[in-house]
């Protein structure tokens, strides 16, 4: 069976030749889950809106920075938009800052687009939250502390009251239980 052509590649590359329409179909197709993970981690509308906008204005300026050898587009953007989402959340006082959000919660995608894409991500979404209820609580509360705040490891022992090194023990076992969890539905894919 041969490999189809990616979509998503296939945008990024004409977005690199200025191609508008592109960047508005990338839009089209990954906005809405990009606005829901900024939604999750600022916890306002407005912020995760702007965070959207800077992560498409960034697309089109930096769209050779993509590397399809170290994952997905939609996982590229995923984590740009997870990055600016926690910067702006650390420029807020910590008085401010939104309550932390469970890592077995995500957004629905709402574009309809590609069904079997949206079919596979649901799939894989469940198999995400499947690994992480099986982690030990204190594991995965530090990782949503990682995750949704941002919070460096000193910053989660301290907030959780626990030695540093616990601390780092909980984050490297939780992330190595995970890569164990879902290594089986990788199998083919570059491993991250």
């Amino acid at each position: 069976m041969a490999l189809q052509p990616d979509p998503d590649r296939g945008l990024i590359a004409r977005i690199e030749r200025r191609d508008g329409e592109a960047l508005a179909s990338l839009y089209d197709r990954y906005s809405s889950r990009l606005m829901g993970l900024a939604f999750r981690i600022l916890g306002e509308t407005g912020e995760a809106e702007e965070v959207v906008q800077e992560v498409f204005i960034w697309v089109w300026r930096a769209a050779s920075s993509f590397d399809g050898g170290r994952g997905t587009v939609l996982a590229w953007l995923l984590v740009a938009t997870r990055s600016r989402s926690i910067d702006r959340l650390r420029t807020r006082g910590p008085a401010l800052r939104a309550g932390v959000r469970s890592l077995e919660e995500s957004p629905e995608p709402v574009s309809r687009q590609d069904v079997e894409s949206d079919a596979a991500g649901r799939q894989w979404q469940q198999i995400c939250r499947d690994a992480i209820r099986e982690l030990p609580e204190d594991q995965r509360r530090a990782l949503e502390l990682a995750y949704f705040e941002g919070l460096t490891q000193q910053e989660i022992a301290e907030r959780t009251a626990s030695p540093l090194g616990t601390v780092k023990t909980r984050v490297r076992l939780g992330l190595m239980k995970l890569r164990e969890r879902v290594r089986p539905y990788r199998k083919g894919q570059a491993d991250a």
